[in-house]
């Protein structure tokens, strides 16, 4: 973007920092909304700690901004390590990759995808509880590390129940882990009420403040209870137990569609407004935006970090060899490791445009909803199985079948990857008002930019995909040179956006005097800034 779109999207962001400041007197959700930003968190934790040094009541009360960050990377990188065990499966070249997928990589995919999902579940039901709970102490920190331990061995409970599907040990670890936690965060909650002061502005104002221990702590307990019923299935009929699991990960949606039905069945339910604001299982409620974009950058660094760890580990001759097989030649030696190099690059180019993408969409993002939030969890998911198609698109001889499929899986990765971001942007434009900068929005100066954006890697992914049906001999060309071009295509988007567009007025709408002055107009009430427009 030109400077001028930077220094109006900062002008926006300054005057809803300014406007996140003003006085209390604000709507109910407004000021709870404004009570998980980061930095109203450091901001209230200071003049609790100055407040502290007179009263000694809020002694020892910190920010939890540097604790959110730490449990943020600690769950980004269980959720996606689990790749590797599936990224690192090898495949001999006399099998066809189809059945090696179905018999060797179908249960490790299954693992993968279910502990992302999983983690994810974890790390969601985390940022909810702390945007109750905005200052800690050290016994919050201490139990939230206990937190943290239960979720990194999650991954492990998984990979038993998919190597032993029909020993219940693993079922019963994975639901342990889980009653256990269910009861920590209880703990967490109780104690945090305990001292009020430790809650958001929101709660400690509020005159309910039983009301809303009672809702989160009935919130937090329906998974520990599906868990509990599950491990007792387990002896029972194992097989339920599974279809209980699953039903956890999707708990959030059924609950909130058996409401509707419910509302549907015998009318509107009346309930109390404060229950709307957080652990409402709705659509929009809000989730903290920083901590979606941290979780959502651990991720993409994770796997950047992953494909160069295969480069150290796999293409570093062996001395010996470079003596005897290449005369000492060690770029001689190297050299047979080009397509390696080739696929270490175009993957890595890959993963950076995807963060840059999903960089542009979030930075005009003004709220992030839970429906976003789930459709990022599954765009990372499939980011995350980049290091598997950065194995396989390297792993077979040229002209093979194996080769073609594995440029084919790879496609299919990156198209999804990038179609789920696209995703995030339709939901957001379905509430534009809510989640979008007017820059963004349907119609506005950036709209057609934002959609090249977003939508450049799915239709080049699919274009790849067709091309190297039909062209199956030239499948490794047609998948490098994307690789290739994409990049050069981002470069030069603005560019193409424009001209794109002034065809189309040319061929569609052709200009007069009076349109002209209508669309200056509106580029100038784009300009006005967002907080004036709503006023």
């Amino acid at each position: 973007m030109g400077d001028n779109d930077h220094s109006d999207i900062i002008e926006h962001h300054v005057e809803e920092e300014m406007e996140k400041r003003g006085p209390r007197s604000t709507a109910a959700s407004s000021s709870f909304l404004e009570s998980v930003t980061p930095s109203d968190r450091d901001r209230e934790a200071l003049s609790g700690a100055l407040s502290g040094t007179h009263s000694g009541t809020h002694s020892g009360t910190q920010s939890s901004t540097r604790l959110l960050a730490y449990s943020d990377a600690l769950i980004s990188i269980i959720a996606t390590v689990m790749i590797l065990p599936v990224a690192h499966t090898k495949v001999e070249d006399t099998e066809e990759l189809r059945e090696s997928v179905q018999v060797l990589l179908t249960k490790k995919i299954a693992v993968y995808l279910m502990t992302f999902l999983i983690v994810s579940v974890a790390w969601a039901a985390h940022i909810r509880l702390f945007q109750v709970i905005v200052r800690i102490d050290d016994c919050l920190a201490l139990l939230n590390l206990a937190c943290m331990m239960l979720i990194t061995f999650l991954p492990y409970t998984f990979s038993l129940m998919a190597t032993f599907p029909e020993n219940i040990l693993g079922i019963l670890l994975f639901c342990g882990c889980v009653m256990v936690m269910g009861v920590i965060q209880c703990v967490i909650v109780l104690y945090a009420f305990s001292r009020p002061f430790l809650l958001n502005d929101q709660i400690q104002i509020s005159e309910n403040q039983t009301f809303y221990k009672h809702h989160i702590l009935k919130v937090i307990m329906r998974v520990p209870i599906m868990c509990f019923f599950a491990s007792i299935f387990s002896f029972i009929f194992f097989q339920l137990s599974y279809v209980l699991l699953a039903i956890v990960i999707f708990l959030p949606y059924i609950s909130q569609s058996l409401k509707w039905c419910r509302s549907k069945a015998i009318g509107q339910v009346a309930e109390s407004p404060d229950a709307m604001l957080f652990y409402s299982y709705l659509p929009n409620e809000p989730l903290n935006k920083d901590r979606v974009e941290a979780f959502s950058d651990g991720v993409y660094a994770i796997v950047a970090t992953l494909l160069i760890l295969d480069i150290c580990e796999d293409n570093v001759p062996d001395p010996s060899v470079v003596k005897n097989q290449f005369g000492g030649s060690l770029v001689s030696a190297l050299q047979v490791y080009g397509p390696e190099y080739l696929a270490y690059f175009g993957s890595f180019a890959t993963v950076g445009l995807l963060w840059f993408v999903h960089h542009s969409l979030f930075l005009h993002v003004t709220k992030t909803t839970r429906s976003m939030g789930l459709l990022n969890t599954f765009s990372l998911a499939f980011v995350g199985g980049l290091p598997l198609a950065y194995q396989l698109t390297h792993e077979f001889p040229r002209n093979s079948r194996n080769e073609l499929e594995a440029i084919q899986i790879s496609c299919v990765i990156i198209f999804f990857a990038g179609i789920f971001q696209l995703a995030i942007w339709v939901v957001a434009l379905y509430n534009e008002r809510e989640t979008l900068h007017p820059y963004v929005r349907y119609g506005g100066r950036e709209h057609a930019f934002m959609l090249a954006k977003l939508a450049l890697y799915p239709c080049v992914a699919l274009g790849t995909f067709f091309l190297t049906c039909i062209l199956s001999r030239f499948s490794a060309q047609i998948f490098h040179l994307m690789e290739i071009t994409v990049p050069v295509a981002f470069l030069v988007l603005r560019l193409l956006v424009r001209v794109g567009l002034a065809l189309l007025r040319l061929l569609f709408c052709p200009e007069r005097p009076e349109q002209r002055d209508l669309l200056e107009e509106g580029e100038d009430e784009a300009r006005v800034p967002f907080n004036p427009l709503v006023t």
